[in-house]
């Protein structure tokens, strides 16, 4: 069978290899496979040509047809769909959507090649170069060599900057400290351009609000020394007198109910407000003046600065009120350099109800569907406060691994207010472009699972959320409070319970309080970076000062009760660190480390049940069932009964690694390899094996397999088949089942090939 598996995909490679594109191609036309770029000459060095290559190989038009080990599929499929009699069905969508059109030779203009090749290596300080250009013809395919001999590149000797005693060129003199412009370093305009545009930035820091990059010269005198260059930067003779005055603010004027189709400023005298420094001219009274002390970081006779006026805008729009926010300043009529700002926000709807139907995974392998209703006040108490009171109810399936109608049945309820500000008996300062915010929750949820058990869960908290900029997120919940409590528990479930003690901790009254913590930290935003990196850290604490401040001690028979309950008390730490590197246009590595661990003490022996780490599933190690690994080497399908328990551990290790790259427009495919287990902190007669150890890395399990991703922008399905290659509760030494791997034995695809269906990337 595996013979059969191997002829197969070699003769379809065969196949494909031996369909020649060309043969479709019109009279007279050659394909176009691509251009090489040849540095030669012996005034550069062999960095510096293999540099040179790179960047200027980058920069060639057109790129040839897509290509994947030589074959062109892309080009296929556009040829063997013919030329579709309409602009639907299936051979429009697969010439067009599937395929690509061929890169013709025709459509190659070499002079325009040579030009853009000899204006980059010019451009980069290697003057005087040669570029020539070459087609090399096979059958009735071309290609292009380019060759470029430079010239050794020119440096800088010195850099000349404004000397006379003008107020504008003092401050261009403090702000060369990071010019980009030094001696010995090499000609480049770009560093000239980017030179120019530092300092303007620099400048309008200082209050030149009319200044920019183009009134700034940077002249090249290349006779000063051989490959050498002096560099002189001057103020344009044609600069504006606005441009060299520094402003200072005068009147800070605010309209928060603008609108475009209204003549909102002309108002009344009685609808304007003297609020500190601002004028807030709100004729229907919809904003508490004291919002805009918390936004506007300009203040009257401020100098004019860049930074307070971005991160004015960026607190207006972070609000998430103003549905346009828009930014004016005007020359002031007065005497000396002013300027009036004038800050014209629209909001949004003040009230809203929003209705949605998800499709929905969890860690459990269960995916399904919700329906959430949500109503919103985005002005509750006149301070840009937003309520939202919230109604779900939705269903879940186990699509993968054991599912004997164990299905899972939600319904509940949720209010939360979002203060735009930080509530608390101290100041708190931010210097960041994002609104701190207070957000209080109270919630409901009843949860039925099918022939087992339901369990009802409240849950309030009250914490501060904060921004220092588009990288790093902190949350800090003052108090969480959780309370569970189970009904309904069937026969069934007693059952398993007898032959599993600690099935019965899954059903027993839990009260979780205390403090938690969580710091984000991420530069995925940053596409253009090869490596970008995602860290989320958190440390959750509960019942520590209560368990302090009445001595619960429930190894020594303390154990202190809450409303007939007994209280959590623990400290949990877990930390996630994400890779992604950037490997091609469309394809990336992207890998996943977690490690975590949680301590019970004082009132609880253990962990309690919603707050221990699980493993497996279709978000973490794929080739098993969710929840279905550990912990440590304990088998848990040996008591499993008619339903796998779900696992639990106090420590938890996961590593996760895939490769992910586009196939064609908009499916994408993945190889994934993933590995980790749980362990419990002490000993569990219950569970032999499973306390961790320092035999940790022996007791890993690994899977590894393949998978489709679907990104229709708004929605990514992934689908994912895995199996395991190490299983950690076989005896030790048989724990690598690689030689067991058999995809032609039904029996080994039973009980080892998982299938996933999820929603979203795994990481």
């Amino acid at each position: 069978m595996k013979n059969l598996n191997k002829l197969y995909i070699f003769s379809l490679i065969a196949f494909l290899a031996s369909c020649s594109n060309t043969r479709f191609l019109p009279e007279g036309e050659l394909l176009y496979t691509g251009a090489k770029v040849k540095v030669e000459g012996d005034s550069i060095s062999k960095s510096e040509k293999k540099e040179l290559k790179s960047q200027l190989e980058e920069l060639l038009r057109p790129k040839p047809n897509s290509s994947i080990l030589g074959l062109k599929p892309k080009l296929y499929f556009y040829n063997i769909a013919g030329e579709p009699k309409k602009e639907k069905g299936f051979r429009h969508w697969l010439r067009n959507t599937v395929g690509e059109a061929p890169v013709l030779f025709s459509q190659v203009d070499r002079q325009y090649n040579q030009d853009v090749i000899q204006n980059y290596v010019e451009n980069s300080g290697y003057f005087n170069a040669v570029t020539i250009s070459d087609s090399i013809r096979r059958n009735k395919k071309a290609s292009v060599l380019y060759t470029v001999t430079p010239k050794k590149q020119y440096i800088i000797r010195n850099v000349s900057f404004p000397n006379d005693s003008t107020q504008l060129a003092k401050d261009i003199r403090d702000a060369t400290r990071r010019s980009r412009l030094r001696p010995k370093r090499g000609y480049s305009l770009e560093a000239i351009k980017e030179e120019r545009i530092r300092i303007d930035s620099r400048l309008k820091e200082k209050g030149y609000y009319y200044f920019n990059a183009d009134y700034l010269l940077i002249q090249a005198d290349t006779t000063v020394a051989p490959h050498q260059v002096d560099l002189f930067l001057k103020v344009k003779d044609e600069t504006l007198d606005l441009a060299k005055k520094q402003f200072r603010i005068k009147d800070i004027v605010v309209y928060p109910n603008y609108t475009i189709q209204n003549d909102s400023i002309r108002t009344a005298s009685d609808s304007v407000v003297r609020h500190n420094d601002f004028t807030i001219i709100d004729p229907e009274n919809l904003f508490e003046p004291r919002i805009f002390d918390r936004t506007l970081y300009f203040q009257k006779n401020d100098l004019y600065n860049r930074t307070d006026h971005n991160l004015s805008l960026n607190r207006l729009v972070s609000m998430g009120t103003f549905k346009f926010v828009k930014n004016e300043f005007k020359v002031a009529d007065t005497t000396g350099n002013y300027l009036n700002t004038y800050y014209y926000l629209t909001p949004m709807p003040k009230k809203s109800i929003r209705t949605e139907l998800l499709a929905k995974t969890n860690s459990a392998n269960y995916t399904g569907t919700e329906l959430n209703i949500n109503w919103s006040n985005r002005n509750t108490f006149k301070g840009a406060e937003l309520l939202t009171i919230s109604a779900f109810g939705g269903m879940e399936v186990q699509v993968s691994g054991q599912n004997n109608g164990f299905n899972v049945y939600r319904v509940g309820t949720e209010a939360s207010l979002v203060w735009p500000r930080i509530i608390a008996p101290f100041k708190f300062e931010s210097a960041s472009g994002f609104v701190p915010r207070t957000k209080a929750t109270l919630g409901y949820e009843f949860q039925q699972r099918s022939k087992l058990y339901s369990l009802q869960t409240f849950k309030g908290s009250f914490g501060y959320l904060w921004k220092e900029n588009e990288r790093k997120e902190h949350q800090l919940t003052v108090s969480e409070i959780t309370y569970t409590s189970p009904q309904n528990v069937t026969q069934l479930y007693q059952d398993q319970i007898a032959i599993n003690p600690t099935l019965e901790r899954i059903i027993e009254k839990q009260l979780i309080f205390g403090p938690t913590y969580s710091f984000t930290y991420t530069n995925k935003m940053q596409r253009r970076r090869k490596n970008t990196f995602y860290y989320k850290g958190s440390v959750d604490f509960s019942g520590n000062i209560s368990g302090l401040l009445t001595r619960a001690d429930v190894k020594n028979d303390k154990q202190v009760e809450i409303f007939n309950v007994p209280f959590s008390q623990f400290v949990k730490i877990e930390n996630e660190f994400r890779h992604y590197l950037k490997l091609g246009k469309e394809s990336q590595l992207a890998s996943r480390f977690i490690i975590g661990a949680g301590f019970a003490y004082g009132n609880s022996e253990e962990m309690p049940f919603i707050k221990q780490f699980f493993i497996g599933g279709t978000n973490s190690i794929r080739a098993f069932r969710a929840r279905s690994i550990g912990p440590g080497t304990y088998d848990n399908t040996l008591n499993a009964g008619v339903f796998l328990p779900d696992e639990s551990g106090d420590v938890k290790l996961e590593f996760n690694t895939e490769y992910r790259a586009k196939i064609y427009n908009f499916i994408k495919g993945a190889v994934f390899i993933d590995a980790g287990n749980i362990w419990l902190m002490d000993d569990n007669v219950d569970k032999p094996g499973s306390k961790f150890s320092k035999d940790f890395l022996n007791e890993l399990a690994v899977g590894t397999g393949v998978g489709l991703r679907f990104d229709f922008s708004f929605l990514v399905l992934r689908t994912d088949f895995a199996f395991p290659i190490r299983k950690p509760y076989l005896p030790d030494g048989q724990r690598w089942v690689l030689d067991d791997i058999n995809f032609g034995s039904s029996s080994w695809r039973k009980e080892n090939l998982i299938f996933n269906l999820a929603i979203g990337y795994p990481f």
